[in-house]
């Protein structure tokens, strides 16, 4: 039995983290899109008709992958990686032009999303525009050539010691808010970045509007990173979930890592996630990695205390590995069979303020079972209102009960919309990847 409370963190960092031009950020979600990949076109136009669909299905947050120009020297494959960028303030030609993207953009919020783009401050493509205009940006080695990035041989570091440096890619990213009225970024290999080049990078680009940022980094590894990002990666538990279940490691290992993600406060969020576009291409899809409770996981991912990150084609679900540096579309066959999974999920996620991600009034508790090494249960709360959630992270189907007091009262399960009244009858029958999300009747 393990209760976590954000009641302790700083007051004013949440003060900074929760003012009202940014309330949006606690209760969003974040869908990533592969644009290459999303359609057979692999342009914005071509995506740009997909919102609709997506904005019905309950998608908040729209983060694009990088959509600047891709260097062709020692570049990979036959396209390239999107994050070995040619020039910061540009689009890349395969995806459209500026205009395509701005449209995009004002689409997008006509439709009430938010957008957010990739950023990728650590390193650039060999035959980035600087690298002819300003050399001295970039780390050398003792040669005096361009340091390569570690372990990725088509990218080049930039050495954040340089002041002017530092203003021109601060003037990159404020050039994306200027221009295209975006909502904010998702920075790449944030933590292989100074940390006070991001402190200085926020204080300047939010001078143009209030912005959110999202870090690739996971805080226990980085804790002072997330002082200045609102969220950030949960690549430990990633990890560990997929150790649990390939190698049959104990569940209270993963009881035990979410305590110590839940003891970093609520000055930030975590991302969670079963897949991206990393761990797509390169470690395989959420069901090569999860198999039987890949759809558990991605129900813990939308009801845990943070922010829930789907990527690309998840809803349908692709079961396909996406080619990094080839054309590789998504075989889309009109049947978004987790659409509506997704949608209840998300839609819970918003209204429901007991999911309300980085709040000091929310308190999440573990409850005890009688199948604590194959069930996984707990209650979020906030004041009066209660979500009740229960997943069966095994790979057997399980007889069990709550037994916990503090499950009591009626809840409407809000798939199936069954009503129950668990102050007497904690009983349950779960079969091999089964799930339920309760919410607290008024």
């Amino acid at each position: 039995m393990i209760g976590f409370s954000l009641a302790s963190c700083s007051t004013q960092n949440l003060k900074k983290k929760m003012d009202l031009p940014q309330e949006w950020k606690h209760t969003t979600n974040i869908y990533e899109v592969n644009v290459r990949q999303y359609t057979k076109e692999g342009t914005f136009k071509a995506f740009q008709k997909e919102l609709p669909r997506l904005r019905k299905m309950g998608v908040e947050t729209i983060w694009f992958m990088p959509i600047t120009p891709i260097a062709q020297k020692n570049k990979k494959g036959s396209l390239g990686s999107q994050y070995a960028a040619a020039d910061y303030t540009s689009i890349n030609p395969e995806f459209g032009d500026l205009n395509d993207f701005k449209m995009l953009v004002d689409e997008a919020h006509k439709l009430g999303f938010k957008v957010i783009i990739d950023w990728v401050a650590n390193h650039t493509g060999w035959d980035h525009v600087w690298t002819k205009t300003n050399p001295e940006y970039y780390l050398k080695d003792a040669d005096g050539s361009f340091h390569i990035a570690s372990g990725m041989d088509d990218i080049i570091e930039l050495d954040f010691s340089k002041p002017e440096l530092r203003m021109a890619m601060i003037d990159a990213m404020k050039f994306w808010v200027k221009e295209t009225n975006i909502d904010g970024f998702r920075c790449d290999l944030a933590s292989w970045v100074e940390l006070d080049f991001w402190q200085q990078a926020r204080s300047e680009v939010e001078k143009v509007k209030p912005l959110f940022w999202i870090g690739e980094f996971d805080e226990l590894e980085n804790p002072d990173y997330g002082k200045v990002f609102d969220a950030s990666y949960s690549w430990k538990w990633m990890h560990k979930t997929e150790d649990y279940h390939k190698k049959n490691e104990p569940l209270s290992e993963l009881r035990d890592l979410l305590k110590q993600y839940s003891e970093i406060g609520g000055h930030s969020m975590r991302a969670w996630f079963t897949s991206n576009h990393d761990e797509n291409t390169w470690n395989g899809t959420e069901y090569e990695k999860y198999g039987a409770i890949a759809k558990p996981l991605a129900v813990f991912s939308a009801t845990w205390n943070g922010i829930p990150l789907l990527y690309s084609g998840q809803e349908m679900p692709n079961l396909k590995r996406l080619e990094f540096f080839e054309k590789d579309p998504i075989k889309w066959n009109g049947n978004y069979e987790l659409e509506d999974f997704y949608r209840k999920l998300f839609d819970l996620k918003k209204r429901n303020k007991a999911l309300r991600g980085g709040d000091p009034a929310a308190y999440t508790h573990i409850l005890k079972t009688s199948a604590d090494d194959k069930i996984f249960s707990y209650i979020r709360k906030n004041g009066e209102v209660e979500v009740l959630v229960v997943l069966n992270l095994s790979k057997e189907a399980v007889e069990f009960t709550i037994d916990d007091s503090q499950l009591s009262g009626s809840f409407k399960n809000i798939f199936d919309q069954s009503e129950r009244d668990f102050t007497a009858d904690k009983k349950f029958s779960f079969k091999v990847s089964d799930f339920a999300v309760f919410e607290k009747k008024s």
